[in-house]
């Protein structure tokens, strides 16, 4: 849990220096680091530290984020249709009801449509950190099954990102990038065990899907759904490399990527943009159809007998949980920037729409939980 904790601490306190410093006299200095065109770079399409860390650090924190679901589904508690039924339905509930709100609240108007995937998502790291802070007060189905949401959440949202977040395809890159996968899929299937080979054909997989028009990060998918799980002479490639680059992920690659796309810079928005449509729908979707999308689809689930809800957690945690998967952040930031790529200033209200939205999710989820040992809390009627 200490992990768990600390990096979601970690996170915070990116997100609160990012807030500072592009609202500080290093101001310019920043967005400078940032988005200033690079005196060279070795790739032509990724002419700044911004696309770098958005583009290609991105592709190995998407990588991680395959090789969990991989797992879960072969192995974990997505392996068999029964463990599967309540979290994919809370997922799908809780990517569906924050969309739905955003458009309520943003209208259906080009551009301001094209966000309404922005709330749809659950940031890992943010949410099962602050759950990890509550200690032994929560149950472990309950980390459990927040957890699995969560990694459903991120299948959705990479499902969301190919399909509707790509707007033309090279045909020759994309050929190329299938090919690659072809060949992937062909070495997990002969039963190559050298990971340096899947890593280079992956290499090419990135660089191939960069150039096709579909978003690179993808190809870290992709890539992880070709890696070996089995078990051979007491090692596991897929294992391996989770265990590997997990590390990586929390304390580096996300709060670089927080740290490079929380800045918003309130000098000419100000806190009342809060209530312009893009920032207001993207905020409610977090912490209204978050929390109502899931917890509303459990309850759902456990009173038709489609599912039964989490051992030992009682319905005020659950409520608590279902606060805490409005916790966007690393997702929500990522797609904001593919959401509106012609128009900044709707990018720099969507950020502050997903910061104000997952602070409150935050606070809220954190003091249900912390009340909710309290006689009489887990009681619903």
């Amino acid at each position: 849990m200490g992990g768990e904790a600390a990096s979601g601490i970690l996170l915070i306190a990116v997100a609160i220096a990012a807030m500072w410093v592009a609202n500080s006299a290093w101001q310019h200095e920043y967005h400078a680091v940032f988005h200033d065109r690079l005196a060279w770079s070795p790739i032509e399409r990724l002419d700044t530290l911004h696309a770098w860390i958005n583009d290609a650090l991105m592709a190995v924190f998407f990588f991680v984020v395959g090789l969990e679901i991989k797992r879960e589904v072969l192995s974990g508690e997505l392996a068999s249709a029964a463990r599967r039924r309540l979290p994919v339905l809370a997922a799908a509930a809780g990517m569906a009801a924050p969309a739905l709100v955003y458009l309520i609240a943003a209208g259906t108007q080009a551009p301001m449509q094209r966000g309404w995937a922005i709330p749809a998502a659950t940031d890992i790291a943010f949410a099962v950190g602050t759950l990890a802070l509550l200690g032994k007060r929560i149950p472990p189905s309950l980390r459990l099954f927040l957890l699995t949401v969560a990694i459903v959440d991120d299948l959705g949202a990479v499902a969301i990102i190919a399909v509707f977040y790509t707007s033309s395809i090279a045909a020759g890159w994309a050929l190329g990038a299938a090919a690659i996968l072809a060949l992937l899929v062909a070495a997990n299937r002969a039963g190559v065990t050298r990971t340096w080979v899947f890593l280079l054909l992956g290499l090419m997989l990135w660089y191939c899907v960069l150039h096709s028009g579909i978003h690179a990060t993808v190809a870290g998918v992709l890539l992880a759904f070709t890696i070996p799980l089995k078990v051979a002479r007491g090692d596991s490639m897929l294992l391996r490399l989770e265990h590997a680059l997990v590390p990586w992920n929390s304390y580096v690659i996300v709060p670089l990527f927080g740290f490079a796309n929380a800045g918003v810079a309130l000098a000419g928005i100000g806190l009342s943009a809060l209530l312009d449509p893009v920032p207001l729908g993207i905020a409610l979707g977090l912490f209204i159809g978050k929390q109502a999308g899931v917890f509303g689809a459990i309850v759902l689930a456990d009173r038709t007998g489609f599912a039964a809800r989490p051992a030992g957690a009682s319905w005020v945690q659950l409520w608590g949980m279902a606060a805490l998967c409005g916790i966007g952040f690393t997702m929500s930031l990522f797609i904001a920037a593919l959401a509106f790529p012609q128009h900044p200033a709707l990018v720099e209200e969507a950020r502050l729409g997903v910061l104000s939205g997952s602070l409150l999710s935050a606070l809220l989820g954190y003091a249900i939980l912390r009340l909710a040992g309290k006689p009489g809390a887990g009681s619903l009627g």
